[in-house]
């Protein structure tokens, strides 16, 4: 059993270390002005990092000793529900509660509302280590950013009411978004907001399903607030505080994230409030929380593999075969290091990402709370919104489908006793599955990458990497991240011309050439910074150098041909 999960974690910490979170933190603490008047707040950006850290080992160490211990337990209760009422596993209810009494449960809010106003970076760290001792519970811990967005969107009113009670850990919240006939297509939304004009009360109507923690005490939830509407410009955002009139009517019974109840709600006359202006519930605060909803589930996804790994690295050196443990075997040595490279390119991935997202939000707080905005930090501001709307999506379809790969071959080094429930892999394996599925599926986040990348939106960043020098000992390695971008580039503008049939025909495979080359990159600028990296770098560079070429050669003869195919074959179910 591990003593801490972020202390027997290096490439956890060497993130931490390695962070450029100077300008966004400067920038969150107001020039560290807030320490002024909460003691709790740095005083400089090393006095940041420092508090950062402690906080991390004190999650590691309650995800270590409290957590994990009890994570199979929680998964073989589950959530309960009975007349009515939904009920926590005893397991989660003792980790939320060691959340509250370490002061965890108000990361990212504002210092004044009693949170810690952490940058995104650090939080996505803590899901991490949450969800690799219990990917179930990360989706209650991980619903802070519910309140973000009431932090970001609500009244005043409305935050000084809400907020300290989330930092207190006396609330949990929910997104509710979905319906039974409204998954992806969100703009088809039905639940009704009706407005009495005498009172200016809203009152909602309708049914949610698969709400993640839908029985929260506060909820998020998107509802049709112009009558004679049909698309997402007559959706607006509504904060409900959980009373009688909000029924719910089951939870799913599901593969796995068993500790963490998935509802369907019904709304019958619910009081709501709300959030911000009406019409933007979805075309503006709904897809403004959508970057920060990727990387929790990215982090979610590598937390699970980083687990999943473990069990089979542990198993592989332990279980004895022909008078040799297993891990001396090629074919199984050759499927741990896939799984070690694939977990550490992703987490490179995930940080970068985050970075921006911070970058994004402090500027843009910034620039809003400034009388004269300077036009250098508008165009900061426009580079780093840029960057985060192209990497988030490729982020968690990355991490996600990473993560699916690293609990398969670790089911596999395993063998049979792995597919047994007495075994954390099974559990592992179960778990991640959903991450490639929820919060848009690995097909939607293609969807939103590919028009960017195909737009070039990457190439001032792959420029600025490619300029930076790596050492004589890397530059074979850099030399193959070098040709690798230009077989990006050139794939990209090949299919730009293509009809757009072809071009969402082959949207996938451009993506996948897409965070190989970023992963590259990553791996090779930390493998400037740390020696233990350079065999990683080597390791994810020689494998997926392969995939590239075999799909830059897909695309480079694209045409009709598959497409014709295609139609022949799905004419007909059989």
């Amino acid at each position: 059993m591990a003593e801490n999960f972020f202390l027997d974690n290096r490439d956890l910490q060497f993130y931490l270390q390695q962070a450029d979170l100077r300008q966004v933190v400067a920038l969150k603490e107001k020039g560290y002005t807030y320490h002024e008047k909460y003691a709790a707040a740095p005083r400089h950006y090393e006095d940041a990092r420092d508090s950062y850290r402690l906080l991390l080992e004190v999650l590691g160490d309650i995800c270590a000793h409290v957590i994990a211990p009890r994570a199979a337990e929680a998964d073989e209760v589950g959530a309960q529900f009975h007349d009515g009422q939904v009920q926590y596993a005893p397991a989660t209810q003792e980790a939320l509660k060691a959340f509250k009494q370490a002061d965890l449960t108000g990361a990212m809010l504002p210092w004044e509302y009693g949170g810690m106003n952490l940058p995104e970076t650090i939080y996505q760290m803590m899901v991490e280590m949450v969800s690799r001792a219990d990917a179930g519970l990360m989706t209650i811990f991980g619903l802070l950013e519910i309140a973000m967005s009431i932090n970001e969107f609500g009244d005043e009113a409305m935050k000084a009411r809400v907020l300290p009670r989330f930092a207190r850990g006396e609330v949990s919240g929910a997104m509710v978004l979905t319906e039974p006939d409204s998954g992806s297509d969100l703009g088809s939304v039905q639940t009704r907001a009706t407005l009495d004009p005498a009172t200016g009360d809203w009152r909602l109507n309708g049914v949610k399903r698969f709400i993640t923690n839908g029985c929260a005490d506060v909820m998020v939830v998107l509802a049709r607030s112009e009558p004679d509407s049909n698309d997402a410009r007559g959706l607006s955002m509504f904060l409900v505080e959980k009373d009688e009139s909000v029924t719910i009517r089951r939870i799913e019974n599901k593969m796995g994230l068993h500790a963490s109840p998935t509802c369907e709600i019904q709304y019958n006359n619910t009081p709501a409030q709300l959030i911000g202006k009406r019409r933007f519930g979805l075309i503006r605060y709904a897809m403004a929380l959508m970057n920060g909803a990727r990387l929790a589930v990215a982090a979610q996804a590598v937390g699970i593999a980083e687990a999943a790994y473990r069990e089979a690295y542990r198993y592989a050196h332990e279980r004895v075969q022909f008078n040799q443990a297993i891990c001396g075997f090629p074919a199984v040595s050759r499927l741990l290091l896939s799984m070690r490279s694939e977990i550490e390119a992703a987490r490179a991935l995930m940080y970068e990402s985050a970075r921006w997202v911070d970058l994004e939000k402090a500027l843009g707080q910034h620039i809003a709370a400034s009388a004269k905005p300077d036009p250098a930090d508008r165009q900061a501001l426009k580079r780093a919104a840029k960057l985060a709307e192209v990497l988030t999506p490729l982020t968690k379809y990355f991490a996600t489908e990473m993560g699916n790969r690293v609990a398969y071959k670790a089911m596999q080094i395993h063998g049979g006793v792995g597919y047994m429930r007495e075994f954390n892999v099974e559990r592992h394996y179960r778990d991640v599955r959903v991450t490639n599925i929820y919060e848009g599926t690995s097909q939607l986040q293609i969807v939103a990458a590919i028009g960017k990348l195909l737009g070039h939106a990457l190439d001032d960043l792959l420029n600025e990497w490619a300029a930076q020098d790596y050492g004589e000992e890397l530059a074979p390695l850099k030399n193959q991240v070098i040709e690798a971008t230009a077989l990006l580039n050139r794939s990209a503008d090949h299919l730009k011309e293509c009809p757009t049939e072809t071009i969402d025909y082959y949207a996938s495979d451009v993506v996948d050439i897409a965070t190989h080359v970023l992963n590259g990159w990553l791996l090779l600028q930390d493998a400037r910074r740390d020696t233990r990296k350079q065999s990683i770098a080597q390791v994810y560079i020689a494998e997926h150098l392969t995939k590239i070429h075999t799909a830059v050669a897909a695309i480079q003869t694209a045409d009709a041909l598959p497409l014709a195919h295609r139609d022949k074959i799905l004419a007909s179910p059989f």
